[in-house]
């Protein structure tokens, strides 16, 4: 087994999957790989067999099954525990329905007014301030950190707490101890804050949670602290990725950014949905353990063996989008799956399509001009998180 292939794969492009993957999809399409601590799980690259795997039960998405495809040290010990993303139903679908009705999109358009001033007042300070700006302190994480906040009733003047242990807890080079304990720190501050929230009931999203689901002993503190800080880590780390990385590539694209400028609804639906398909940040691939023998397209993936669906490759697979590595704003059935697909689909996928097509349009509009600062091969990019991304963006007008 010495010729199996490490994962995850170097890039030789930032902002295009590595070209191993495709290599893999075309002629290895369900093939073992060999992750940091010697496991050899299976690499899934085809659309239709990522889809499949997503969809399928026999596949569990519980990290403390046996074969389970850590992405590191940290995740491999789990002293914190899992979210309930992490689980299989009943159990994730009964976490699940106590928050769909906050994230529906008519619930989302509802916070378009906010989505739109918060943008409009980081541009403004942006528009102020010196030149060159790094986007990324400026704009691309405090919009979605202020917009999450607001939803969920936590205090923005605390971002810098809560974004340095988000980090720490995504990246995958960091020590478990030290993981474990940024893990610690945000559930204490989540705590102390869904206890006062009890004792003074708030209009934000944990707030009703406690007040339809705590007050009826259906969550505990304890839970819905584990809620929190899923959704107050993933509505800022990833979000925010998405706007730099988006950007970065709209750069590259004078023409797409031209008539994104122009704010054509159906156009820039087109073109936020593009660049999901083509960055799809989630570029470790999502990880699953088989619960019994599944025969897929052929290859007997064994109960107990991990499985990693890339999305990323199947988001280039020319047997589903034409001309897959072009942004194609106007692509018809963009049925992509960076938001991943089946029953742990991404549940705040209609805010993020909110906040980037509010964000991207009014970017352009404020600076016309605008352009990198410093060369692209200057740019140091997140291969090591689990949300891709890149550190800094220095532009100017």
């Amino acid at each position: 087994m010495t010729d199996i292939q490490a994962f995850p794969m170097p890039r030789t492009c930032p902002l295009n999957p590595p070209e191993q993957l495709g290599r893999l999809r075309a002629e290895q399409p369900i093939t073992r790989v060999r992750l940091w601590d010697g496991t050899t799980p299976w690499l899934v690259t085809r659309y239709d067999d990522v889809r499949a795997v997503l969809a399928d039960p026999r596949f569990s998405a519980d990290p403390t099954r046996p074969g389970y495809p850590a992405r590191s040290p940290a995740g491999k010990r789990r002293t914190g525990g899992v979210s309930f993303l992490q689980m299989d139903d009943p159990e994730h679908a009964r976490y699940r329905r106590m928050l769909i009705g906050e994230f529906t999109m008519r619930r989302m358009e509802r916070l378009r007014p906010l989505v739109v001033e918060t943008i409009d007042g980081l541009l403004s300070a942006m528009a102020a301030g010196p030149r060159p700006v790094d986007l990324v302190e400026a704009f691309a994480l405090p919009a979605p950190s202020m917009v999450i906040c607001r939803l969920l009733g936590v205090p923005y003047a605390d971002h810098a707490f809560f974004q340095q242990h988000s980090r720490t807890m995504l990246d995958t080079r960091a020590d478990p101890d030290d993981a474990a304990g940024a893990r610690r720190a945000l559930a204490r501050y989540l705590h102390e804050l869904v206890v006062a929230k009890q004792a003074d009931p708030s209009d934000d999203l944990i707030g009703r949670l406690i007040e339809h689901h705590g007050r009826t002993g259906e969550l505990t503190t304890r839970q819905m602290v584990a809620m929190a800080i899923l959704l107050l880590v993933a509505g800022h780390e990833t979000t925010a990725n998405m706007i730099a990385l988006g950007t970065l590539t709209l750069l590259q694209h004078p023409e797409q950014a031209r008539r994104l400028r122009d704010g054509e609804p159906a156009y820039v639906r087109g073109t936020v949905e593009e660049l999901l398909r083509l960055l799809t940040i989630t570029h470790t691939g999502r990880r699953r353990t088989a619960v019994e023998d599944v025969d897929l397209r052929g290859t007997v993936i064994r109960a107990g063996e991990g499985v990693i669906a890339a999305a990323d490759a199947a988001n280039r697979d020319p047997e589903v989008f034409a001309d897959p590595d072009c942004l194609s704003p106007e692509r018809p059935a963009n049925h992509h799956v960076a938001f991943g697909f089946g029953v742990h689909q991404c549940l705040g996928q209609q805010l993020a399509r909110l906040e980037l097509q509010v964000a991207y349009p009014a970017l352009l509009r404020r600076f016309p001009r605008m352009k990198l600062a410093t060369d692209i091969a200057q740019l140091r990019f997140r291969d090591e998180m689990p949300v891709y991304g890149v550190d800094t963006l220095p532009i100017t007008w």
